[in-house]
């Protein structure tokens, strides 16, 4: 800002005038959502949306400590003739400082849409250019004109185009009315005060500055747009733009995206070649959709919903899923500690149904774990089990083409099963022995076999007798219950359940079954996990 001997030149303008103008916008934003908003796609809204709450809060700071400079130097070194405009001057700094304050506050704890805190935004740059305006007036000469110098609001007016993206139109006229604050202020200042009009080149020269950047904007907002949209064409698969990224593991990443034009958010899972195994890449795209294919085709609803799949530009695959809200079995536990049984079965026998569906249509998942059992709401539903990357499945019959290749060992060794780890023949018993160790870890909150590498970790399921569970909890676990985790780990396949159809019976016989309530279920959720709370970072797929 410039020093208050020279004036602190800021402008805005009647907000009477451009009233309609939000009204109308804010209205769009409730009915129609983002797009009608600022017109860009919804993954560069939430990006910008994240950028202002990091300008508000650096604006704060700057006025804080213009305040404090005021106060504390400038103050002592003025003549005691410019103490007539302090106490104004003071009064407007702090409103800016209390707008920008609540406005951060509603930015960061608020659960507006992106597209709304982007209008917000917009609204706030008129505002303060309003009145760094009046400051301009009421500390230039006399107190009733703007003195000569630099006005902070021409600083406004290019750079919060550059941290709130819109419509060329929508940026040109916010940008216009901001100009406009410095013309209304003066006119507003002179009609409270009875003193007439300046000459019209005297306003020329004070407020054609602003009207120049107006031109810059303009520029800028084209350049910006053009680049938002190159971009994100480049984020984009098939019909889907990604937004941001939910995490990453062995098979690639996972993203949240948004469907073009139906809006619909989901999830995508982004593989690369080289995890899929050896072989041309026609050889793995016929893999890759053979099995995408066959995932599709499963009914179960607690099986995750696979919307699209293809090829990317990079050579990458994608799988297009829906978004859930909740989280892992493993997070569940980490968080919240062990589980009650009677929650464990309920959980359990959610993902014997998915799995019974997927052994039906001949594919065995091959990654069981916690990890890949999601807990979530779902509809009216909570407690609601998803059972998610389908990615590694295989086919029982050998003459079918699989995801990964033949000569690949997938999985995850602290939920393997021997014959897995050996490299032997596998079947839905190999299923059957990783929900023995996921019922181990949400009974326990323990691994089966904690070992610090992993081959130490197959090595132990395919040599050592797991512990019972009930020695690595302080929770009652029933004996009942307790019999069916280990006859999951059995080492033989045999020794095990035959089919995750027998694995439900067997937990629906258990004495705790049933005592695990949708009514316990939401109590749980709307303590732990109140709706929307927590969403956007463990939603996934």
């Amino acid at each position: 800002m410039a020093h208050p001997r020279e004036g602190i030149r800021l402008r805005h303008s009647t907000l009477t005038s451009s009233h309609s103008f939000w009204t109308r916008g804010l209205h769009s934003v409730t009915r129609g959502g983002a797009v009608l908003a600022t017109g860009l796609p919804e993954a560069l809204e939430v990006r910008a949306s994240t950028s202002l709450r990091g300008l508000v809060i650096s604006l704060s700071g700057i006025l804080l400590l213009y305040i404090l400079l005021l106060r504390f130097y400038w103050e002592r070194r003025l003549p005691a003739e410019a103490e007539i405009w302090f106490g104004s001057v003071y009064t407007v700094l702090f409103v800016m400082l209390g707008v920008s304050c609540v406005f951060s506050a509603v930015l960061r704890f608020s659960r507006l849409k992106p597209a709304v805190s982007l209008a917000l935004g917009q609204l706030y740059q008129v505002v303060l250019c309003f009145c760094v305006s009046y400051t301009d007036i009421i500390s230039g000469p006399g107190g009733s004109t703007p003195g000569g110098g630099f006005s902070f609001a021409a600083v406004l007016i290019v750079l919060f185009p550059l941290f709130v993206p819109s419509t060329l139109s929508r940026t040109v006229a916010v940008a216009l009315a901001s100009a406009m604050t410095g013309p209304a202020t003066l006119l507003f200042h002179r009609m409270a005060t009875g003193l007439p009009m300046p000459a019209v080149p005297d306003m020329v020269d004070w407020y054609l500055g602003n009207f120049i950047v107006v031109a810059l904007v303009v520029r800028t907002a084209k350049i910006i747009n053009s680049l938002s949209r190159a971009e994100s064409t480049a984020r984009r698969m098939g019909s889907y733009s990604l937004q941001k990224k939910l995490g990453h593991g062995g098979m690639g990443e996972v993203w949240c995206a948004s469907h073009e034009l139906l809006r619909r958010r989901a999830a995508i899972k982004l593989i690369q070649p080289d995890v899929l195994g050896t072989g041309g890449t026609e050889s793995l795209q016929e893999r890759f959709e053979r099995e995408a294919q066959a995932t599709a085709e499963l009914h179960s609803p607690h099986s995750i919903q696979l919307y699209d799949f293809g090829l990317a530009g990079d050579g990458s695959f994608y799988y297009v899923m829906e978004l859930l809200d909740g989280l892992s079995g493993k997070d569940l536990v980490k968080r919240y500690g062990p589980l009650r049984a009677p929650r464990v079965v309920h959980l359990m026998r959610q993902a014997c149904d998915s799995l019974w569906d997927a052994h039906q249509s001949g594919l065995i998942h091959r990654d069981v774990k916690p990890a890949n059992m999601f807990i979530c709401r779902y509809g009216h539903s909570t407690d609601f089990v998803k059972v998610l990357d389908f990615g590694l499945v295989k086919r029982r019959s050998g003459s079918e083409v699989t995801l990964t290749g033949d000569q690949v060992i997938t999985g995850t060794p602290a939920f393997m099963a021997p014959e897995a780890a050996l490299g032997g023949a596998i079947d839905a018993r190999t299923d059957i022995y990783s929900l023995g160790c996921v019922a181990y870890w949400l009974l326990t909150g323990q691994l089966v076999f904690d070992r610090e590498q992993p081959m130490q970790m197959a090595v132990a399921h395919i040599q050592n007798e797991p512990p019972r569970p009930s020695t690595r909890t302080e929770l009652p676990i029933p004996a009942d219950l307790e019999d069916v985790v280990l006859k999951c780990l059995a080492k033989e396949p045999g020794d095990r359940y035959q089919t995750v159809r027998e694995l439900d019976e067997a937990l629906a016989a258990c004495g705790c079954a049933g005592e695990w309530t949708e009514t316990e279920a939401g109590e749980w959720w709307q303590t732990h996990r109140p709706a929307g709370v927590g969403a956007p970072k463990d939603s996934r797929a």
